[in-house]
Protein backbone atom coordinates (compact mmCIF):
# COMPACT_ATOMS: atom_id res chain seq x y z
CA UNK A 1 0.00 0.00 0.00
CA UNK A 2 2.79 2.35 -0.85
CA UNK A 3 1.99 5.79 -2.25
CA UNK A 4 -1.64 5.81 -0.47
CA UNK A 5 -1.16 7.91 2.24
CA UNK A 6 -1.49 11.36 0.28
CA UNK A 7 -4.91 10.35 -1.80
CA UNK A 8 -7.15 11.12 1.32
CA UNK A 9 -5.77 14.46 1.58
CA UNK A 10 -7.32 17.03 -0.78
CA UNK A 11 -3.53 18.54 -2.06
CA UNK A 12 -3.78 22.80 -2.64
CA UNK A 13 -1.50 23.84 -5.09
CA UNK A 14 -0.58 27.07 -5.82
CA UNK A 15 0.12 28.64 -8.78
CA UNK A 16 2.91 29.41 -9.75
CA UNK A 17 2.30 32.85 -11.01
CA UNK A 18 -0.71 35.26 -10.67
CA UNK A 19 -2.90 35.06 -13.72
CA UNK A 20 -2.91 38.46 -15.86
CA UNK A 21 -4.38 39.00 -18.81
CA UNK A 22 -2.33 38.61 -22.70
CA UNK A 23 -0.94 41.53 -23.48
CA UNK A 24 -2.40 40.90 -27.29
CA UNK A 25 -5.84 39.70 -26.56
CA UNK A 26 -6.55 40.88 -22.67
CA UNK A 27 -7.77 37.34 -22.30
CA UNK A 28 -6.69 35.36 -18.94
CA UNK A 29 -2.99 34.38 -19.32
CA UNK A 30 -2.55 30.02 -19.38
CA UNK A 31 0.38 28.54 -16.87
CA UNK A 32 1.70 26.78 -20.51
CA UNK A 33 2.16 30.21 -22.11
CA UNK A 34 2.84 32.52 -19.68
CA UNK A 35 2.31 35.58 -20.19
CA UNK A 36 0.29 34.81 -23.37
CA UNK A 37 -3.26 32.31 -23.31
CA UNK A 38 -2.32 30.92 -26.08
CA UNK A 39 0.46 29.97 -28.95
CA UNK A 40 -1.32 31.64 -31.07
CA UNK A 41 -1.07 34.87 -28.76
CA UNK A 42 2.65 34.03 -28.13
CA UNK A 43 3.73 33.86 -32.15
CA UNK A 44 2.38 37.22 -32.74
CA UNK A 45 4.14 38.64 -30.01
CA UNK A 46 7.35 36.93 -31.11
CA UNK A 47 6.68 37.98 -35.05
CA UNK A 48 6.74 41.61 -33.75
CA UNK A 49 9.87 40.90 -32.53
CA UNK A 50 11.53 39.73 -35.60
CA UNK A 51 9.93 41.85 -37.81
CA UNK A 52 11.34 44.80 -35.60
CA UNK A 53 8.17 46.57 -34.93
CA UNK A 54 9.56 46.70 -31.30
CA UNK A 55 12.63 48.43 -31.80
CA UNK A 56 14.27 51.00 -29.40
CA UNK A 57 14.29 54.76 -31.13
CA UNK A 58 17.60 56.21 -32.50
CA UNK A 59 19.24 59.04 -33.16
CA UNK A 60 19.35 59.32 -37.12
CA UNK A 61 23.05 60.76 -37.20
CA UNK A 62 24.60 59.19 -34.36
CA UNK A 63 28.04 61.74 -34.76
CA UNK A 64 25.15 64.90 -34.19
CA UNK A 65 24.41 63.02 -30.53
CA UNK A 66 27.84 63.17 -29.80
CA UNK A 67 28.36 66.61 -30.63
CA UNK A 68 25.61 67.44 -28.42
CA UNK A 69 26.87 65.66 -25.31
CA UNK A 70 30.35 66.94 -25.88
CA UNK A 71 29.24 70.90 -25.34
Amino acid sequence: MAGTENTGRSAKVEPLRKARPCPECRRPSQREHYPFCSDRCRNLDLSRWLKGTYAIPVVDDESKADDDQLD
